[in-house]
């Protein structure tokens, strides 16, 4: 039976403030951008052509009714969206590197994202959507957790693939073994884990790659697992199968915000396409291709929710590559 959304969210909608230059006077400008990874994978798999749902909270305040514009405007279901009438809308500020990397400063405590409870999560998000999408940062603080956890247990006995992208951002938690708990609760979760190279080698406490992943498959048995390396590309796991694709770098790079949700958006793209079932090592290689370009075409613009790539730019520059 066909569901009503091929991927619901959880999670975390905020302002980034990006470096935009400098006043007059020398001050940096800061421009206001809509952020938040859970509603930047589904931005990204709606210009694919897929129906999205997101869960969570802003507040009442111009940011917030700002940012459920925005998400409307893209077309992801907003009924799952709360707005807090007492704590505003979570804000970032994005300090940006030479290279593209990002220094982030959050003011969230608290914030309205943070507010979500279990009265906030619905039956129509959780048991009707193929793919449920979640991260950590709605398991900071014990609220938001308990209806992180019912929303993705839901979702689960509904028959959803769970797909989890830890995310990891030190600030926000109380303590790293906080982060570290939650982590382990998401891996038991997941079918599908979109990981960063720092989080697998903070979180399995190895000193590379390859023994990671083995530590990951053999405590919690993803069946399939995406591993981004930033320069050094991306890697596809099942079992004993590895592909490992290089990145696609630009020199027209402005920063990488979006770029991890890019790629993790396309992967279930792929996966909403063909099923989630064993890969070969050429299917792999396509599906991490088609991220790993999106993700570099993210690279090139300011922001991420609102400019994520058409299937269009992405053929077009897989063309380009030969």
């Amino acid at each position: 039976m066909q569901k009503q959304y091929d991927v619901t969210a959880i999670g975390e909608l905020l302002i980034d403030f990006t470096e935009n230059g400098l006043s007059s006077q020398g001050n940096p400008l800061m421009e206001a951008n809509p952020g938040g990874a859970p509603c930047n994978v589904l931005a990204m798999l709606q210009k694919l052509g897929h129906r999205t749902a997101f869960i969570g909270r802003v507040g009442d305040d111009m940011f917030g009714r700002r940012l459920k514009t925005a998400v409307e405007e893209i077309g992801i279901d907003t009924d799952g969206l709360v707005l807090d009438r007492e704590v505003n809308t979570t804000l970032a500020f994005v300090h940006t590197a030479p290279d593209g990397d990002r220094d982030f400063s959050f003011y969230r405590n608290p914030g309205a994202d943070m507010r979500l409870c279990v009265e906030d999560i619905r039956k129509e998000q959780t048991d009707n959507c193929a793919i449920f999408h979640f991260g950590t940062l709605s398991s900071t603080h014990e609220g938001c957790r308990a209806a992180t956890r019912l929303a993705v247990e839901r979702a689960k006995r509904a028959g959803a693939v769970i797909s989890f992208d830890p995310n990891i951002r030190e600030p926000l938690w109380r303590s790293l073994d906080d982060a570290r708990r939650e982590t382990a609760w998401g891996l038991s979760m997941c079918d599908i884990l979109k990981i960063s190279d720092n989080e697998i080698l903070w979180f399995t406490e190895k000193d590379n790659y390859d023994d990671a992943i083995a530590f990951l498959q053999e405590t919690y048995h993803v069946p399939l697992i995406l591993l981004s390396m930033g320069r050094e590309g991306s890697r596809a796991c099942q079992g004993s199968r590895s592909v490992t694709v290089p990145a696609l770098l630009r020199e027209d790079t402005v920063e990488t915000t979006g770029a991890g949700d890019t790629f993790c958006a396309c992967v279930l793209h792929y996966v909403l396409t063909h099923g989630l079932r064993d890969f070969s090592g050429e299917e792999l290689t396509a599906m991490l291709t088609y991220a790993n370009t999106a993700a570099s075409l993210i690279t090139t613009r300011k922001g991420a929710l609102r400019v994520m790539p058409s299937p269009e730019e992405i053929e077009n520059a897989m063309k380009a590559l030969g």
